[in-house]
């Protein structure tokens, strides 16, 4: 596989590597993470990894609903079997996945298969960790997968990308594009999406980063960014996982250095006297990752430096550039 440059590039891309490498370090200065500590975090993000990466595929339990299936094997009333099933599964499938990461770790076809049998044990025994046989067609999307002949030969292709060629490439865009072409194979009949979103993140686990989460209120931005990695642009699909490996990261960071606190909704920031942008600007800055900010449900939420930060280097490349 042949990747261009330009197919990742967007304003700003740089400084987002270097604010989400900055943020990196700063995590791996705690570590080790004390165990209390990392087992709080790591329960809170798994959950929330499980609702929603199912929720994109349209199961409806809530989060607290996702919460109580884990922790308490609660059965919700007027939810159906299969999705309690598909929590179930996708909890098991982050355990499998978690046990493979570590430096060393090669993918393999064998490991594919085997977080797809988790995803679909229970609800699909029969196509559960098997390549699909036959074409398929992908509603909403613009691209027909490929002929199931060939699904075998483009997965070792992948693998072998993943494993060799990728290297070149930072960790967050290793995992973006390998995102993009598993769902482009689509090499099973159901669960691709869920897959994708549990082996991508391995390419970030290995390297130390926390699990990126696309949110459930991400999903119509998803599947554009998607769509349009089909037609060879990237961009998008890049910001929407920067943006999900740095909310993941400000998770971790606050937890560890305690300052949860200094993260308000943008609404409250632009309220502050030193902030001169109203917030339909500032929203467009977090949106577009040009400030430390991430997503609480629906709503932005940053910090009042980072806001002051951007005004002040702003301010400096106007001096230069005059």
């Amino acid at each position: 596989m042949e990747w261009k440059k330009h197919a990742f590039e967007f304003d700003g891309l740089q400084e987002y590597l270097n604010r989400i490498d900055s943020k990196k370090t700063l995590l791996d200065n705690k570590r080790p993470i004390p165990n209390y500590a990392l087992a709080r975090i790591k329960e809170s993000l798994t959950i929330e990894w499980t609702y929603n990466s199912n929720s994109i595929e349209g199961n409806t339990l809530t989060l607290q609903e996702t919460k109580m299936v884990i922790e308490e094997g609660f059965t919700i009333k007027g939810k159906s079997l299969r999705e309690h099933f598909e929590v179930i599964n996708h909890q098991e499938a982050i355990e499998y996945v978690e046990n493979l990461v570590k430096l060393d770790y090669q993918f393999n076809d064998r490991d594919i298969l085997d977080v797809h049998a988790l995803v679909l044990q229970k609800i699909e025994k029969d196509f559960a960790g098997r390549f699909r046989t036959s074409g398929v067609r992908i509603s909403g999307a613009n691209f027909v997968p490929p002929n199931a002949l060939k699904v075998p030969d483009l997965v070792e292709d992948l693998v072998i990308w993943a494993n060799s060629e990728s290297l070149a490439f930072h960790p967050i865009i290793r995992s973006a594009i390998f995102h993009h072409r598993f769902v482009w194979i689509h090499p099973f009949f159901d669960g691709n999406g869920r897959t994708a979103r549990l082996l991508f993140n391995i390419i970030l686990m290995k390297e130390g980063f926390p699990p990126a989460i696309i949110l459930k209120n991400d999903r119509k931005k998803y599947y554009d960014a998607l769509n349009k990695a089909n037609n060879g642009d990237y961009s998008k699909l890049l910001l929407l996982v920067l943006q999900a490996a740095e909310r993941s990261l400000d998770i971790y960071t606050s937890h560890l250095y305690n300052t949860y606190e200094e993260y308000l909704p943008i609404q409250r920031i632009v309220e502050e006297p030193e902030i001169a942008y109203g917030m339909e600007y500032v929203s467009l800055l977090a949106r577009q990752g040009k400030i430390d900010a991430y997503k609480e449900g629906k709503n932005w939420v940053t910090t009042k430096s980072a806001v002051q930060e951007y005004v002040t280097n702003r301010q400096r490349k106007r001096k230069l550039t005059n």
